[in-house]
């Protein structure tokens, strides 16, 4: 039989996967579509895979639909605009450099061949996003007066960050796409819980105190934060 992870759906000519989570919680099958993940269907623990697959193809219709409705996933290639803290940047190729990527005039410079362009851009966002985010995570949390176990820069999907109870703060590299004042509100709100692992009215006096823009900052992400999941190296 096979396995939950082979489940998928024909849509536009195409097989399109199906994440398939087991849930505790879940008395029933249900389905949903996002820009992020795609589709995902959720099973009772004790679901059966037969029955899953039943109930995929039942809504096929509907599924098509909403993925018709969803916004094209682009790749980090030559010819594209990315943004950079906010900034669009074009992509542009240059086989006659040895500088491997760079950024020049609101350019991001590559070199090397062309078909592997999209994921050396893709490794410079997460190097640049590494870099920007670790100094401002350790000198907010300086002004705190509180240290960080580990800063982890990774490709989170349904947070921009946490922070653990042994201080350990983990961030989204796609933040170092959004503007200046999202990457600060995002590590701040992170920095904050150093101090207070909860959302109380001290934590958020706490996120003030830092000087970031935690209204702008929320506001920017629920408007234009599943823009940055359409990037794909």
């Amino acid at each position: 039989m096979a396995g939950l992870e082979d489940l998928q759906i024909e849509a536009d000519g195409r097989q399109v996967p199906v994440i398939v989570r087991r849930s505790p919680l879940a008395r029933r099958m249900s389905l949903r579509v996002d820009a992020v993940r795609g589709i995902v269907l959720v099973l009772p623990m004790r679901g059966r895979l037969a029955d899953a697959r039943t109930f995929l193809l039942s809504h096929g219709e509907w599924l098509r639909q909403r993925l018709g409705k969803l916004p094209d996933r682009q790749n980090l290639g030559v010819g594209r605009h990315i943004p950079l803290l906010g900034v669009p940047h074009l992509v542009r190729h240059r086989p006659d450099a040895r500088r491997g990527v760079w950024v020049e005039n609101a350019e991001i410079h590559v070199s090397g061949q062309e078909e592997h362009a999209s994921r050396r851009v893709g490794d410079f966002l997460r190097a640049q996003a590494r870099r920007v985010m670790v100094d401002k995570v350790h000198t907010m949390a300086a002004r705190l007066d509180r240290k960080v176990s580990r800063v982890t820069v990774k490709d989170t999907v349904s947070r921009w960050g946490s922070c653990s109870s042994q201080g350990a703060i983990a961030l989204s590299w796609r933040l170092v796409m959004a503007p200046p004042f999202v990457l600060d509100y995002v590590v701040g709100h992170e920095v904050a819980h150093l101090v207070e692992l909860n959302h109380s009215p001290a934590f958020w006096d706490i996120v003030r105190s830092l000087g970031v823009d935690h209204h702008g900052g929320r506001n920017w992400l629920k408007a234009h934060g599943a823009s940055l999941h359409h990037y794909r190296p």
